[in-house]
């Protein structure tokens, strides 16, 4: 007979690093139950969307494919990977408490698999969810999100198109200000080019209105003043129509939006802080929250799953929903510190990567203790 060699393979694993039967039935039970979970949310999600907007789509023509296409497959992986370590959690103690009341966890202990030993398929399980989050919070959800805004855009003709009072920094003598910036023209309006030595003026440019070419990255300024002052103290007035000028800035620089962030890679993101940051933007904390949040919220998946594993191990007399009521107990209160910790970050009482992480690393020391209380 042939040999398999996935089977060989398989065999191969299991020598190795010791995997046994009932770990892989831990881990399909874990993974399925996320799998259910998440279908069953994004299930009831999409029908309450569907009766919500299915009004608009077909005052809209939208056609059926594009409803289908370019709104729904764009619109369910932000809200899969949104609600994923959640539904980790919850999914845990789901099936971990159902093991449980069936006497299942005392006939692991019974077989002389210990407690830590048991939680290896859950870490693995964790492990696996963990590194989905990272691919979908870092590349698969900012395309999707730039996908769903051309969606509406295209479609629906919204989104938010316009800032105002923007003040940025174009180099380390030099500052810009627009007075309004409309993104969907691509124009400027009153603008100021200013740039200093020693303290004192040396440039000044004023324009009604300013334009981008994206083909050669230079700026045009329309109805401009130019107004210099050489280092002996003459003043130059120069007045036109159009005046073309490279400055250090691009349009995505103009439009302030807190949640442009979520339409980048995590290159792109760290790239667009750090030049956010040499101009001193006042949305930096919102674009620093952003990208410690695409780190923070998978690893917590491997948090929230062994804190499920401790909570619902143990057998109650009460059943399984003693175990799901604590358990949204505390995903509520991880919940709301994320929020808290959040809104102190954006005013700027607390440092961006401590906000994030400030819920982690509480729910962190919370699962320390519960591991160490739980019978074994």
């Amino acid at each position: 007979m042939k040999s398999n060699p996935f089977k060989q393979l398989k065999e191969l694993f299991r020598e190795k690093t010791g995997w046994k039967i009932i770990d892989g039935y831990l881990l399909k039970k874990m993974l399925g139950s996320v799998v259910f979970s998440i279908t069953l949310l994004m299930t009831i999600v999409v029908v309450f969307d569907v009766s919500e907007n299915i009004q608009r789509f077909m005052s809209h023509n939208v056609p059926a494919k594009e409803v289908i296409t370019g709104y729904y497959l764009n619109f369910i992986p932000y809200f899969i990977n949104l609600f994923i370590p959640l539904f980790t959690f919850i999914s845990v103690i789901w099936f971990t408490s159902k093991l449980s009341s069936h006497n299942e966890i005392i006939s692991i202990f019974d077989n002389g698999i210990s407690f830590n030993r048991m939680l290896v398929p859950y870490i693995t399980g964790a492990i696996i969810i963990m590194l989905f989050s990272l691919v979908m919070s870092n590349f698969i959800v900012p395309r999707t999100n730039r996908e769903l805004n051309e969606f509406k855009y295209n479609f629906f003709g919204r989104r938010t198109s316009t800032s105002s009072y923007i003040h940025i920094k174009n180099s380390a003598n030099s500052y810009i200000f627009v007075e309004h910036w409309d993104k969907l023209e691509e124009k400027g309006y009153f603008f100021t080019f200013e740039e200093f030595d020693n303290n004192a003026i040396r440039q000044k440019i004023s324009a009604n209105t300013i334009t981008y070419s994206e083909d050669d990255g230079v700026w045009t300024l329309h109805k401009y003043t130019r107004r210099t002052v050489d280092s002996s103290g003459v003043e130059t007035i120069v007045t036109g129509e159009s005046f073309d000028t490279t400055l250090n800035i691009t349009p995505m620089n103009l439009y302030q939006d807190a949640y442009v962030s979520e339409t980048m890679s995590y290159r792109e993101l760290r790239r667009f802080i750090k030049e956010e940051k040499k101009r001193g933007s006042s949305l930096l904390a919102n674009y620093q929250i952003e990208q410690h949040k695409r780190l923070a919220n998978p690893l917590g998946i491997i948090i929230m799953t062994l804190l499920g594993v401790s909570v619902s191990c143990r057998k109650s007399s009460r059943g399984v929903g003693v175990h799901i009521f604590i358990g949204m107990g505390l995903a509520f209160t991880f919940i709301f510190l994320q929020q808290i910790s959040t809104v102190f970050s954006v005013s700027g009482g607390l440092p961006p990567i401590l906000g994030t992480w400030f819920p982690n690393l509480i729910f962190a020391a919370i699962t320390v203790v519960m591991l160490k209380i739980t019978p074994k």
